[in-house]
């Protein structure tokens, strides 16, 4: 059954943008829990103006549910992951001053480097995942760097659903056969909201997990944040 990791980027966002605490980005977190969230996700850029390494390292002792750190594996990123021995770390291809994730790793040209990441992640029992566009050829490059997940990055699906849900899901559909072929769990996130959830976990229904920040916390604006879990849970938990 799919599980919902709640990206909590946004809530910090809004703190930075006056300083202090408010929102309190880890109560916000075991709030995400409390109503029903399995897994919240972080994913900490080097310049922090969103989620901050400390608050990494405030949450982790807090939360009970799956703890997934994504981002790219710089220096600083490796040590944060090491540090505090996520569940899960999602290897991100985000350049420094990317405004969001816009891409999956080229997994093939970078086998070398995720390899070795992988590598030293398994080694401190942290499972891997590792962004992708809908590419089978990817999906297989991942599963040759030894990684345990990947991640389909939807935006894709995400801005053709409305124009031809069949369409937009087809190369998905490819890339998810690809990762089950390769003994690979399957992640999905970017862009993934109310409208065009149910119909991507129908269509690909072993999908383990799917990792939503940005529609969440905008719709949890009008519904609230408890509300808004509930009906994110309500698309997905359809068997």
């Amino acid at each position: 059954m799919t599980r919902l990791s709640v990206n909590i980027n946004k809530i910090a966002t809004i703190r930075n943008a006056r300083g202090g605490n408010m929102p309190d980005v880890a109560k916000a977190a075991t709030d995400c829990e409390r109503f029903g969230a399995e897994g919240i996700t972080v994913h900490p850029r080097p310049d922090e103006r969103h989620i901050r390494y400390s608050d990494v390292r405030e949450i982790k002792p807090l939360i009970t549910t799956e703890f997934n750190i994504e981002g790219n594996p710089i220096p600083s990123f490796v040590d944060l992951v090491l540090e505090n021995l996520p569940d899960q770390v999602t290897l991100v291809p985000d350049a420094e001053d990317a405004i969001t994730s816009n891409a999956g790793w080229d997994t093939v040209r970078n086998k070398g480097f995720l390899t070795e990441i992988c590598s030293e992640f398994r080694r401190h029992g942290i499972r891997t995942s590792i962004f992708v566009g809908a590419d089978p050829a990817m999906v297989e490059g991942a599963a040759a760097c030894g990684c345990d997940r990947v991640e389909l990055f939807t935006e894709p699906y995400a801005e053709m659903y409305h124009r031809d849900r069949d369409a937009a899901i087809a190369p998905f559909i490819k890339a998810a056969e690809a990762a089950r072929a390769c003994g690979l769990g399957l992640n999905a996130g970017h862009d993934l909201n109310l409208d065009n959830l149910e119909f991507f976990i129908r269509t690909i229904p072993w999908t383990d997990e799917v990792s939503i920040g940005h529609a969440i916390i905008s719709d949890a604006l009008y519904m609230g944040l408890e509300q808004t879990i509930k009906a994110y849970l309500s698309k997905i938990k359809i068997f």
